[in-house]
């Protein structure tokens, strides 16, 4: 008789998660406003894999690095964990926001998030058209249909306010030149970020940030991370996949998908439970960074479970000696 696999046990999971984001935040904390992209990122991503394994699961890698002939660590398709328990889909990005941790600007997060095999969208590295608000509303109170302006007035009816009492997150980026002088004409606020869009989509359900929607294009496998922090969180979330060109097109086929424009829910993106955990590197809206003192270093993490709807807040303070 074939003996059943190990089952999701999130709870006894989630903990092991928040030691994994926290692990990546340290590892880059002496880098922040040293202006090295790189460094920072490679201090991370080294820093996650190993504490990775120490978790007992058999983990795959879906949303990572890259291709595997472009990331030596934490590629897509890499095989994570002790090799024992569940068998796990695991998003990723050890330094979420290289260029705001080079600068010490705010925001910068390490965020991962893990759900059993097979529930994950395997997002190809391609632009993802990103729409998301805050929970407490009916289901298609916006939608990836409506006009930027459509939305910022529908949402305002839904929260019986004003439109001047509504605030979009939008990344900064030419390509949103025109979106954002459509938002500016109905007279609603605009909050631009100049990177890190999963702490974006994440504003939404975070009363104290004072963002009531994201909006614009970013890229895809973000996208499935941002869907993970939305399902544990609460939230409305909407992404259909663009395309500059035949090989993105190609590149999405090869990760599995069939119907190139597609509006993903924020549960198509994230179809089962998940856990999530981000911890801060820069101080950010979120959540704090990296504080380093005479032999200790604290960090404090964000860790979520979508089964449950719970959100945690844990500080972590340890001895440490800085080189």
């Amino acid at each position: 008789m074939r003996t059943p696999p190990p089952e999701f046990h999130d709870r006894m999971l989630s903990l092991g998660l928040a030691r994994v984001s926290e692990a990546a935040a340290i590892a880059c904390a002496y880098l922040i406003g040293r202006g090295d992209e790189k460094a920072a990122d490679q201090a991370a991503v080294d820093a996650m894999r190993t504490q990775l394994n120490h978790l007992e699961i058999r983990g795959t890698v879906v949303i990572g690095e890259g291709e595997r002939d472009e990331a030596p660590m934490l590629y897509i398709g890499e095989e994570v964990g002790a090799g024992t328990g569940p068998e796990v889909d695991i998003a990723l990005d050890p330094l979420e926001g290289t260029t705001l941790t080079a600068k010490d600007m705010p925001n910068a997060l390490a965020v991962i998030a893990m759900a059993p095999r097979g529930t994950l969208l395997h997002a190809p590295d391609v632009y993802m058209d990103k729409l998301a608000i805050g929970p407490g509303f009916k289901p298609g109170v916006v939608t990836m249909a409506m006009s930027p302006a459509e939305r910022v007035s529908a949402l305002a009816a839904a929260k019986g306010c004003s439109v001047a009492d509504i605030t979009v997150c939008v990344l900064e980026r030419p390509r949103h030149e025109e979106m954002i002088a459509e938002i500016r004409s109905t007279g609603a606020a605009i909050r631009l970020i100049t990177d890190g869009d999963v702490a974006g989509v994440m504003h939404c359900a975070e009363p104290s940030t004072g963002i009531d929607m994201y909006m614009g294009s970013g890229g895809a496998p973000e996208g499935v991370l941002a869907a993970a922090a939305l399902k544990c969180m609460g939230g409305q979330m909407y992404g259909r996949l663009t395309f500059r060109n035949d090989d993105e097109r190609a590149r999405a086929k090869k990760a599995g998908i069939t119907h190139l424009d597609q509006v993903y829910t924020r549960d198509d993106l994230v179809t089962g439970d998940v856990i999530f955990a981000a911890t801060g590197v820069t101080d950010g809206s979120l959540v704090p960074g990296i504080k380093r003192e005479p032999g200790y270093v604290t960090a404090e993490t964000i860790l979520m479970r979508s089964k449950t709807g719970s959100v945690r807040r844990m500080i972590y303070r340890n001895p440490v000696e800085w080189t």
